[in-house]
């Protein structure tokens, strides 16, 4: 029995810039952490008759080609090459809410096959193993930032260069910046799932498209990764939280359907109750509310009233792991 987890994400500045659709031409930059909730996966690799999948679903089959499950099949055809095995996955919080669960989910079983085959591999070789899954072989209008924060953890950098290699650097912070950031940076669900598809979708034609307004609004998100990363570093959480919010607006601008009168109303009472800027992580649409709260107990109080339940964590920096039991 294997037992893999994959931790999810917040992005902390520049996210969008790392779509192909985009870094292919301009290169992009982000600043992402990846955050203590997790995808987990126990996989069985003896006495399986037939491939048992186990996850929103039950399949059952006796080759993975048949697998309905995109990433499990695809996977399972390019990664495996052994005896049938049970796969069943499950995660802290739902699919669709913005924190990278299907990057997360891919690494984790990734992790897993090749721990099963007694195979050494490496973070880097595991995140672009995995953005070749849904990236290129599935087509999903996805960029590569869950995939690497899943694999590596931590708070990094990533350069997204147009030859499609990345560079990731890890964020050197202050022990009292991160306290800060652990205590000050908190989720709030605003209740709304959205496929990342149909935003993503979006962004990527336009963005194919040479649509300048789409390339010019990435330019600028590209432009605040890099300021966020100083401001981090220099422990200016304010300022960083003041970019938030300017990231948020400039946002909003890139795909209809980004935000809803439910999560402008989130927002705003948000700024009453004292948070300097603010943003939903992932696509857009839905998903959980990232804010910055130097108060977050005066925070805290006027999101429950509001009905927005908070998911609390800590950034984590073990990345994906993985056991065996035998």
């Amino acid at each position: 029995m294997i037992f893999t987890r994959a931790p999810l994400r917040i992005s902390l500045g520049g996210g969008g810039t790392d779509i192909p659709s985009y870094y292919r031409d301009h290169g992009g930059f982000l600043v992402s952490g990846a955050i203590d909730k997790y995808v987990y996966m126990l996989t069985h690799t003896v006495f399986q008759k037939r491939y048992r999948m186990k996850y929103s679903e039950f399949e059952e089959v006796d080759e993975p080609q048949h697998i309905r499950h995109p990433i499990l099949r695809e996977s399972l055809l390019r990664h495996w090459s052994g005896n049938p095995l049970e796969i069943a996955s499950l995660a802290d919080v739902p699919a669709g809410t913005g924190l990278g669960s299907s990057g997360s989910y891919t690494v984790c079983l990734l992790k897993a096959l090749a721990l099963a085959q007694r195979r050494a591999v490496t973070p880097g070789s595991l995140a672009e193993d995995a953005c070749e899954i849904e990236i290129d072989i599935l087509k999903e209008p996805v960029g590569k930032q869950d995939q690497y924060v899943a694999a590596h953890g931590g708070i990094c950098s990533y350069t997204f260069n147009p030859d499609d290699t990345v560079d990731v650097a890890p964020v050197s912070l202050p022990l009292d910046t991160l306290e800060r950031m652990n205590s000050n940076f908190l989720l709030f669900w605003t209740g709304e799932t959205r496929s990342a598809t149909q935003i993503l979708g979006d962004q990527v034609t336009r963005t194919e498209a040479d649509d300048q307004e789409m390339i010019d609004n990435l330019h600028r998100t590209k432009e605040m990764g890099r300021e966020s990363l100083d401001l981090l570093q220099s422990g200016d959480l304010d300022r960083y939280a003041e970019l938030m919010h300017e990231h948020w607006e400039n946002k909003r601008k890139r795909s209809p359907g980004m935000a809803t009168e439910r999560i402008d109303n989130l927002y705003t009472l948000a700024r009453r109750s004292g948070v300097i800027g603010g943003k939903l992580v992932g696509a857009g649409g839905g998903g959980f509310l990232l804010v910055y709260a130097p108060k977050p107990d005066d925070t805290r109080q006027a999101m429950r009233a509001a009905g927005a339940d908070e998911l609390p964590f800590n950034f984590e920096f073990n990345g994906c792991t993985g056991s065996e039991y035998t």
